[in-house]
């Protein structure tokens, strides 16, 4: 059962990272002192409930937090060899733990524990940021809460600076709380109530003060040159920078994108003082270790022409690599942590809008959300003040902390398709619905396409989270084509792996095949196909990292049935495009191959759209008997499912079959008369 205490404490942990406002995505930690049975004497022992390593206070559970006996956390003040040594600590938190399982303890444990007070939340409010990185803060500090709050100098997160606040608290006895120089705030209270309401009145009052007295144009004077272009050619605009801004963010390691072109972004981006800003980087540690030291500036007129954009992006990038390893090797000393890569991981373009750039759609979504707390942190902090974050060594020393690369060490290992985001045509059922739901589950990014927006828009909710997008494309139709890549690169920054699956089938004898007929089998098939690899290597070479063209095509291409002229001849036609794209594009890294299935019914959207019926009739069978009619002539005796040819495309595009192009992988349970020859 869960302790009272510790229930208030996760209510106010879940009303306090809700809201952007108080704290940023895994940002900030709060805690609870209260007594609780020890399980082996059954004596009362006063315990510490502090958010674990790594948990989100929105969404935090009670398995999100660290159980600490308090009096062998406190008795660590004994034994503390000083701020030289203070990393040690860390190490001395696991001799304190409580019971069995929870999270791991955080780099702030020992400010939740040491300060005097039953409840305790440290956050990273924008308000508070801005305040804590103004150049006089001590003295807005002042003016803006009198005693009620303190001041705390700059110092990294650890034992020392749990060991500075309680002493504050213990000099100041009427304070609710202290600002943290280039930090954030941490707030106390003798209830979860009063923790909260202390908490928050710290970020009002701050939000009012700035407000109250903050000057209008804080980023300096508008350029016309960066003002925002209209919403359809930004959003045209930055689908055709995203796949090469993620190619250049991606030089060290694959990375996914993530857009945003908010009121604030777009407002910050068209200030003069934006470059000399951002080129002051953050100063948060949440802000920093996701956004990088700084981001890269794309300073080019919002019109200007595409290739020059895209040339001055890719000299831009070159210099911010040189200036990141530059960097690493001014602080590293011989026990730091190798250089984890030099790119970018947040890319400003004037007019347009910001690229931010993870191993994932989240962590890409994290680190803009970062950034944006930054520019607000910039524009408090410049309204009343000047601007100045903590100063570049210390970035250095909370980025390549080993306390840092040891969370990084936890994360699981990466699944065989992070990083990689396909599209997968007629993906809202049967073969298309089962490749979508495995592609993300081996984890790719997925843009399920098909021609029924809420079929999609299922598929979608059924893989869950946001790895997945819905795009309506009529693969038909080039436009349409065109449209769904530009909303893959404005989601997730490009497309690294296609699926060809869209289809439809007619089976009629030949002289009952009518025009349209041929016409439309051969639209949705060969055509489609042909649109979407054309678009596909568009965004592919523009990427520069290769990728994966796949083709559902058939043992029908292969194997001639009868009464299926139209669909034989357009998955044949398929398949060659297999042999051609695959000899044309491997140059660029882009490897082509294809699935031949055979007779796939049960959830097949061709089969249950009349295709089944007229193959049962030819083979004089029921129709609900088909599946059972193509397992029986196989050599396997089994039926084929959309599972099963999903198996196909994921060990293709894998990593396992790297050196494999232009070639058909049969999932047929063996169809003698369509070998491969």
């Amino acid at each position: 059962m869960t302790h009272p205490e510790v229930k208030a404490l996760l209510e106010r942990s879940h009303e306090l990272g809700a809201d952007p406002r108080n704290t940023n995505y895994a940002g900030g930690n709060a805690s609870v002192k209260a007594s609780a049975p020890d399980p082996v004497t059954g004596d009362e022992v006063d315990l510490l409930w502090v958010k674990g390593s790594g948990g989100d206070l929105g969404t935090l559970t009670e398995d999100g937090l660290a159980v600490l006996r308090l009096d062998r956390l406190r008795a660590l003040t004994g034994v503390y060899p000083g701020v030289d040594r203070e990393d040690e600590m860390v190490a001395a938190f696991d001799f304190c733990l409580h019971g069995k399982g929870g999270a791991a303890p955080s780099i702030d444990t020992a400010m939740h524990g040491l300060v005097d007070a039953a409840h305790v939340d440290h956050l990273h409010p924008d308000a508070g940021i801005a305040l804590a990185t103004a150049a006089d803060g001590e003295r807005l500090t002042a003016e803006c809460f009198g005693s009620r709050v303190a001041w705390v100098p700059w110092r990294r997160p650890g034992f020392q600076l749990g060991l500075d606040i309680a002493e504050i608290k213990r000099s100041n006895p009427d304070a609710i709380g202290v600002i943290l120089g280039g930090h954030g705030i941490t707030a106390w209270g003798e209830t979860s109530q009063q923790c909260r309401d202390h908490s928050l009145e710290i970020i009002r009052t701050a939000t009012e003060f700035l407000a109250e007295r903050g000057r209008p144009d804080p980023f300096g004077s508008r350029v016309a040159e960066w003002e925002p272009l209209p919403v359809q050619a930004r959003r045209e605009r930055a689908a055709a920078l995203a796949p090469v801004l993620r190619g250049l963010a991606s030089t060290d390691r694959r990375q996914v994108g993530h857009f945003t072109d908010s009121d604030e972004v777009l407002e910050f981006l068209a200030c003069s003082q934006m470059p000399e800003l951002a080129a002051l980087g953050t100063s948060c540690p949440d802000h920093f270790l996701r956004t990088k030291v700084r981001p890269l500036v794309l300073d080019t007129a919002a019109d200007a022409p595409l290739d020059e954009v895209l040339a001055r992006a890719r000299a831009l990038h070159a210099g911010y690599r040189a200036d990141y390893r530059a960097y690493y090797e001014r602080y590293a000393e011989p026990d730091s942590p190798p250089m984890r890569g030099a790119d970018p991981a947040v890319v400003l373009v004037p007019g347009v809008g910001m690229f931010s750039f993870g191993a994932d759609k989240q962590t890409a979504r994290v680190a803009g959300e970062f950034y944006v707390n930054a520019i607000n942190v910039m524009r408090g902090a410049q309204s009343v003040s000047e601007y100045r974050p903590i100063e570049e060594r210390e970035k250095f020393r909370i980025e390549y902390w080993e306390l840092e690369e040891a969370k990084l060490r936890r994360r699981p290992a990466p699944k065989p398709l992070a990083g990689r985001v396909a599209l997968v045509t007629g993906a809202g059922s049967g073969i298309g619905r089962a490749t979508a739901r495995r592609l993300a589950a081996e984890g790719a990014c997925v843009v399920v396409a098909d021609l029924d927006a809420d079929a999609a828009r299922t598929v979608c909710a059924e893989i869950g989270g946001e790895t997945a997008v819905a795009v309506t494309a009529d693969v038909t139709d080039s436009a349409a084509v065109d449209a769904a890549f530009a909303a893959a690169c404005l989601v997730f920054g490009g497309v690294d792996l296609v699926v060809n699956n869209a289809g439809l089938s007619v089976s009629k004898a030949l002289v009952d095949t009518t025009d349209a007929d041929w016409d439309r089998q051969h639209a949705v098939m060969p055509r489609g196909s042909f649109l979407v690899s054309r678009a596909a290597a568009r965004v592919m070479t523009a990427q520069g990292m290769g990728g994966d063209l796949v083709y559902v095509a058939s043992k029908n291409g292969v194997f001639a049935g009868p009464n299926n002229v139209a669909y034989g001849a357009a998955k044949a036609d398929q398949a060659h495009q297999v042999r051609l794209l695959a000899a044309e594009l491997g140059e660029h890294g882009i490897r082509v191959n294809g699935v031949n299935p055979d007779g796939v019914v049960r959830g097949s959207g061709i089969f249950a759209g009349g295709w089944g019926a007229q193959r049962a009739a030819v083979y004089g069978v029921a129709e609900e008997d088909l599946g059972a009619y193509y397992a029986g002539r196989t050599l396997l005796k089994r039926e084929v499912l959309p599972e099963h040819v999903a198996a196909a495309v994921f060990v293709l595009t894998g990593g396992e079959l790297s050196r494999t192009t232009g070639t058909h992988v049969p999932v047929d349970s063996g169809v003698a008369a369509a070998f491969l020859r």
